[in-house]
C-alpha cells in the first residue's frame, strides 16, 4: 500500500520552484472566489435585485466583452512591461469590480463593475500565463502550464460546491452579497500574495524599436500560430463548451437524467481533470505533439457521439453511467489539449511577443466558450442529436487537418531522432570545408 501511494504521489511531483508554487496556490484561491458567483450570478441579478433575465444575461455577456477587448491590449503591453505589475493590476480592478456587485441595484451599475470586473480579468489572465512561464525553464513549461489547470479547475469546482451549500441554506439577498465580497476579496489576497511572494523577472530579449513596430503584424504571419489558434476555438466549443452548457438542457430533455444526476457528472468530469492533469502530461511528453492533437480529437469526438448512447435507455442509473464515461472522456482530452497547446505557443512565440501570442491564445478560448453555446443552442432547438454527430464531425476534421500538419508542429521527440535543419547544414560545411582543404594538400 505504503509503495502504491508513493508511486501516485511520485506522478504528482512537478519539479517547480517555489514562487511558482505559491502563484498556483493563489491562482486557486482567486479561482475559488469566482466559482461561488458563477453559477449564481443570472439568478442574483433576476431574483435579488429585480432584473430581467435578459438584462441579467447581458451584464455577463459585457463582462466577457470587456475580457476580450482588453485581452490583445494586454499582451501588447507584456511585451513592453513586466507581468507582475500588470497582474496585480488587473487583479485589484477585478477586486473593484466584484466587491461592486455586492451593491448594485440599477442594471447601469451593474454594467459598470461588470466593464471593471472584466478589464481586469483581461489583463491579469493573460498577465498571469506570461509570469508563470517566465518563471520556468523551458523543460518545466508544461508542468507550469499543467499546475495552472489544476488550480483553476479546483478552485471553481470547490467554490461552486461550496456556494451551493450556502445558497441553500440562505437564499437571500445578504448570502448573495456576502458571496460578491469575499469573491472581490480573493483577487485582492491574490493580488497581495504576487506581490509578496512571486518574483519580478526582467523579459528576455527586449524587442527593438523595429520588432514592437510590427506588433501584431508580425503575429498574423504566422501561419501555424494561426492555425493551432483554429483548432483550439473548435476543440474549446466541441470539448468544453458543449459539454459543460449543451448536455445539462439537453439531458433534461431526452434522457432520464436529472439535475441530481448531471451535477454528479460535471463533478466527476471536475475532479477527474484534477486528479489526472499532471500525471497526462508525462504520458503526453512521450508521444508526437501531432499525435497527442489528434488524440485529443478522438477522444472528443467519442465523448460527443457517445452522448446519443444515453437517450437509448430508460434507466437513469444506465443513462447517468453513460454520461459520467463521457464526463472522463472530455476531461482526458482536455487535460492533452492544454498542455500541448500551450506549450506549443510558448514555443513559437519569439521573446519579444510572448505576451502577445499568449494574449491571442487566451482569446481564442473565450471566443470558444462564447461560439459553443451560442451554436449548440441554435442546434438543440432544430435538431438536437446533430450537436453531438456535428460537434463530433468538426473536431474529427480538425483534428485530421493537425495531423497532416507534421513536422511543421514543433516537436522535443522530433528533434531528438534528428538535428535541427541549421545542425545539419552546419556540419556539412564543416565536413566538406575539411575534405577540400584534404584535397588540396594531397594534390
Amino acid at each position: 500500500m505504503s509503495r502504491t501511494l508513493a508511486r501516485v504521489f511520485a506522478g504528482w511531483r512537478t519539479g517547480l520552484s517555489g514562487p511558482v508554487i505559491v502563484l498556483q496556490a493563489g491562482t486557486a484561491v482567486n479561482y475559488f472566489g469566482t466559482g461561488l458567483i458563477l453559477p449564481f450570478e443570472i439568478i442574483y441579478l433576476h431574483r435579488a435585485r429585480g432584473f430581467p433575465t435578459a438584462t441579467a444575461g447581458l451584464v455577463l455577456a459585457a463582462v466577457m466583452g470587456t475580457a476580450a477587448v482588453l485581452t490583445p491590449l494586454s499582451g501588447a503591453l507584456l511585451d513592453r512591461f513586466r507581468a507582475k505589475p500588470l497582474l496585480i493590476t488587473g487583479d485589484l480592478a477585478s477586486a473593484l469590480g466584484y466587491a461592486g456587485f455586492a451593491f448594485v441595484d440599477r442594471p447601469w451599475q451593474a454594467f459598470v463593475c461588470a466593464a471593471v470586473g472584466g478589464a481586469g480579468f483581461g489583463v491579469a489572465n493573460t498577465a498571469n500565463q506570461v509570469l508563470s512561464l517566465t518563471l520556468v525553464s523551458a523543460e518545466q513549461r508544461a508542468s507550469s502550464i499543467a499546475l495552472r489547470r489544476v488550480a483553476g479547475n479546483f478552485g471553481l469546482g470547490l467554490g461552486a460546491t461550496v456556494a451551493g451549500f450556502i445558497i441553500a441554506s440562505a437564499d437571500h439577498l445578504r448570502a448573495f452579497q456576502a458571496l460578491y465580497l469575499f469573491d472581490g476579496l480573493t483577487f485582492a489576497v491574490f493580488a497581495l500574495v504576487v506581490l509578496v511572494g512571486i518574483p519580478n523577472p526582467r523579459r528576455a530579449n527586449a524587442a527593438s524599436a523595429r520588432d514592437r513596430g510590427t506588433g501584431f503584424q508580425a503575429v498574423a504571419h504566422d501561419r501555424l500560430f494561426l492555425i493551432l489558434i483554429a483548432a483550439n476555438i473548435v476543440f474549446v466549443m466541441t470539448g468544453g463548451a458543449l459539454f459543460s452548457n449543451i448536455l445539462a438542457p439537453f439531458a433534461e430533455a431526452h434522457t432520464p437524467v436529472g439535475p441530481g444526476e448531471m451535477g454528479i457528472v460535471l463533478f466527476i468530469n471536475t475532479f477527474f481533470i484534477v486528479v489526472a492533469q499532471i500525471p497526462a502530461t508525462r504520458v503526453v511528453k512521450r508521444m508526437r505533439r501531432t499525435h497527442a492533437l489528434a488524440a485529443t480529437s478522438a477522444l472528443f469526438a467519442v465523448g460527443l457521439l457517445a452522448v446519443l448512447l444515453a437517450t437509448l435507455t430508460s434507466s437513469t442509473l444506465t443513462a447517468t453511467a453513460v454520461l459520467a464515461g463521457v464526463a472522463i472522456v472530455i476531461a482526458i482530452g482536455e487535460c492533452a489539449q492544454f498542455v500541448v497547446l500551450g506549450l506549443i505557443v510558448a514555443e513559437l512565440a519569439p521573446p519579444h511577443l510572448l505576451g502577445r501570442y499568449m494574449s491571442l491564445y487566451g482569446l481564442a478560448f473565450m471566443a470558444g466558450v462564447a461560439l459553443g453555446p451560442a451554436a449548440g443552442g441554435a442546434l438543440l432547438a432544430t435538431s438536437p442529436d446533430a450537436v453531438w454527430w456535428g460537434g463530433a464531425l468538426t473536431v474529427a476534421l480538425t483534428g485530421a487537418g493537425l495531423l497532416r500538419l507534421g513536422n511543421r508542429i514543433p516537436d522535443p521527440l522530433l528533434q531528438t531522432h534528428y538535428p535541427p535543419p541549421q545542425a545539419v547544414s552546419l556540419a556539412d560545411l564543416d565536413s566538406a570545408g575539411h575534405s577540400e582543404v584534404e584535397s588540396k594538400e594531397m594534390s
